[in-house]
């Protein structure tokens, strides 16, 4: 899932490409790990960054998805893996990735980057302020980081997984961004009363 924002900082880039250390880093060989169900994996956050989920929150929350398993078929992991600057999650074949979080609980996005996921920020009640560059100040709180992260991120990047496992080949997720946010939104919608049930007992 790719964040658009108004970045302070800018990544490495070699040969005109931005590099992408994080994404390509992971040692861990989740398919030889046997259980019932993905395994669930938190690596460092990285500099900069924290982890607002726990492994827990991972576990309790895909207890909640109502048709999970089917949607966990093929699936090896869920890791919570290192910040990165563009992305608040991303996937590969039998593994999708929630992103750790910046430090601060003040973000700055993009005027379109809010309005895409305004129904999502209306329903976990972030403060979204309007700056007269084309920017907003999202406040945050930590709950609201976990529901976002939960509620949107890895129910966007469990849509590509989807997306890949449901078609012919079961090689790629071929119909790409607009497929993974549509299922992220209407997954969300069918759950939301479920979560909101679950998170007053347990944050």
């Amino acid at each position: 899932m790719r964040h658009i924002r108004s970045r302070k900082t800018t990544p490495k880039v070699r040969d005109g490409k931005v590099q992408r250390k994080n994404r390509t880093d992971l040692s861990r060989h989740y398919r030889q790990y046997i259980q019932d169900r993905p395994y669930i994996d938190r690596l460092r956050p990285g500099a900069g960054y924290r982890h607002i989920l726990l492994k827990r929150d991972v576990s309790k929350f895909i207890d909640l998805l109502p048709d999970w398993e089917e949607l966990s078929r093929d699936l090896d992991a869920i890791v919570l893996v290192p910040g990165e600057d563009d992305f608040l999650g991303w996937h590969k074949p039998g593994l999708v990735a929630v992103c750790a979080w910046e430090r601060e609980l003040v973000s700055e996005w993009t005027t379109g980057f809010v309005d895409e996921h305004r129904a999502v920020l209306d329903r976990l009640s972030v403060v979204c302020e309007p700056k007269e560059d084309d920017t907003y100040l999202v406040h945050w709180t930590e709950a609201s980081i976990r529901g976002f992260q939960l509620m949107h991120v890895l129910l966007h990047e469990l849509g590509h997984h989807h997306d890949r496992i449901t078609t012919r080949s079961r090689v790629r997720a071929s119909r790409g961004e607009f497929y993974a946010e549509r299922y992220a939104l209407a997954y969300a919608d069918r759950i939301w009363d479920e979560y909101f049930k679950a998170v007053s007992y347990t944050h």
